[in-house]
């Protein structure tokens, strides 16, 4: 049974930094694409980043440079590192997984930074 559990996520000032974790089981996940993504309230569900069987990662534009997404394979977990948080990055974060030509996500983790 697939199952991806995230957390880390909080309440953080502008500036600050926060580190996601996405434990994955069920899977490998070095064997599977995968990827965080955030919905801020009233938006729509936007990539974050995102990371390939091979190990290349891709970004959204505008937070190249600050986040950063990277894996455990012994811990079979996902990470995201996120600085220089904005307040603009208040949003619900998730991780999904592409395994055996299916999507799986995540409950998700709330990340608040006040100004």
């Amino acid at each position: 049974q697939v199952q991806l559990v995230e957390s880390g996520g909080g309440l953080v000032q502008a500036g600050g930094s926060l580190r996601l974790s996405c434990v994955a089981s069920g899977f490998t996940i070095r064997q599977n694409a995968m990827g965080w993504y955030r919905q801020a309230p009233g938006k729509q569900r936007e990539l974050v980043a995102s990371i390939s069987t091979g190990g290349s990662t891709n970004y959204a534009d505008s937070l190249k440079g600050r986040f950063t997404i990277s894996r455990d394979n012994a811990e079979n977990t996902l990470y995201l590192q996120m600085n220089s948080l904005k307040p603009e990055d208040t949003a619900v974060y998730y991780c999904n997984a592409i395994h055996r030509w299916s999507l799986y996500w995540g409950k998700g983790t709330q990340v608040t930074v006040s100004s």
